[in-house]
């Protein structure tokens, strides 16, 4: 049987269009079969226990949605059991029961009837309002709750998300980076590691944990982390070939910081032995590259390159795959490449030719993909996860200009 599974806001009437086209191909088999058996076997694929299961599911999503507060009080007190389901929509979600799929979208006064009700997720509920920075959702929560403790693992999902609005609410309530048996806890790997980008509130995060006690390395890719031109200057000073040095990984990434294995880094072109002028755009640190081809980077410095043969990509790479594409084409506001535009203005080589690999997912398991002797242009085309591949950064690599 096939395992589907349901958006964050599944549409009811989708899914009635589902059951009708199941029973047709039902019927190709059994002649007499039933709506409700196309139903049933629907909602198993959608991995609920019933058919009303799942509609109920989806009407009291839809009711917080549109922050229908009678309405969720109807469908709580017909359906009891919902109040208390640890998956409201599908098992791998992570929007929680309805008082906490409600502290996503910052539906307070459906969160206080839900208390009311006998609602018992406000620890998931918190987590999910600072993850998603609804910061007066938290803190009516943490009143709800009674003003407990804020615990240092709060700050794990602000982190994921970048949210600096939910780091600093964490410490406004108390929360330390200090936890009960005395050990220093600050997600760096999180905030290094996330697949979210937004260099303000990466820096000022990092900014916060550096307030509240924690030493950060004192290397040039955390200066680009940190988004700290000055401590650029600074190690510029001390290194005149830092421009066109390449890092490892665990230099990018440390350890020390409780950061991964590579594959664990959400990134576009690879950054074992990248520049500062690769990482710089692969965390969208537009400043920085800006600041750094001014110090004379090299607009075709080249990365290192493995005992395998792979690497040796320049910068233009980086523009055409990379994590801020996948948010640009979602409306952040870098859809017409501008870094794409610089290095080419400033002559980067578009016919330069490296080989490059990188994991993928796939139907049997995570895959090791290679990409051999291509150009820019060329990794972008073949590139498997399209949400990272700029094709604004394409058309101008082509000689063409980026679109409005």
């Amino acid at each position: 049987m096939p395992v589907r599974r349901l958006p964050v806001r599944p549409d009811l009437t989708q899914l009635k269009h589902q059951a009708k086209d199941h029973l047709k191909a039902l019927r190709l088999e059994t002649p007499d079969a039933k709506l409700a058996e196309a139903q049933h076997a629907l909602a198993k694929e959608y991995q609920a226990e019933n058919w009303p299961r799942l509609v109920h599911a989806c009407e009291l999503v839809d009711a917080i949605w549109r922050d229908d507060i009678d309405a969720v009080q109807a469908l709580v007190t017909r359906e009891a059991r919902l109040l208390h389901e640890e998956t409201l929509i599908r098992k791998d979600s992570n929007w929680g029961p309805p008082m906490s799929y409600a502290a996503n979208l910052g539906r307070d006064a459906i969160i206080r009837m839900l208390h009311g009700l006998g609602a018992t997720d406000h620890r998931k509920a918190i987590d999910r309002a600072v993850l998603q920075g609804r910061v007066e959702t938290a803190r009516m929560l943490h009143e709800l709750m009674g003003r407990p403790p804020v615990p240092s693992d709060l700050l794990s999902g602000a982190a994921y998300t970048l949210s600096a609005a939910g780091t600093s609410l964490v410490f406004d309530l108390g929360g330390t980076l200090e936890t009960q048996n005395g050990r220093v806890y600050a997600p760096v790997e999180v905030v290094l590691q996330t697949d979210s980008r937004h260099p303000g509130r990466k820096h000022a995060i990092l900014a916060m944990y550096v307030a509240h006690g924690l030493s950060l390395p004192e290397t040039p890719t955390m200066a680009v982390h940190r988004g700290r031109i000055d401590l650029l200057e600074r190690h510029l000073s001390l290194d005149s070939g830092l421009l066109t040095r390449t890092f490892d990984y665990d230099e990018i990434f440390p350890r020390s910081l409780g950061c991964d294995a590579p594959k664990d880094a959400w990134h576009g072109t690879p950054l074992a032995g990248a520049t500062l002028l690769h990482l710089a755009i692969e965390y969208d640190e537009i400043e920085i590259v800006h600041w750094l081809l001014q110090r004379g980077a090299p607009v075709d410095v080249r990365a290192a390159t493995d005992a395998d043969g792979f690497g040796g990509h320049t910068p233009l790479f980086s523009t055409v795959v990379s994590g801020p594409n996948f948010w640009g084409n979602h409306g952040a506001g870098i859809s017409d490449a501008p870094l794409t535009r610089t290095l080419l203005e400033r002559g980067a080589d578009p016919r330069i030719r490296a080989s490059l690999r990188k994991p993928h997912d796939s139907d049997a398991g995570p895959e090791l993909v290679e990409y051999r002797d291509v150009t820019p242009l060329e990794w972008g085309a073949r590139y498997r996860d399209r949400l990272l591949v700029s094709e604004p950064a394409m058309q101008l690599i082509r000689g063409g200009s980026a679109p409005n």
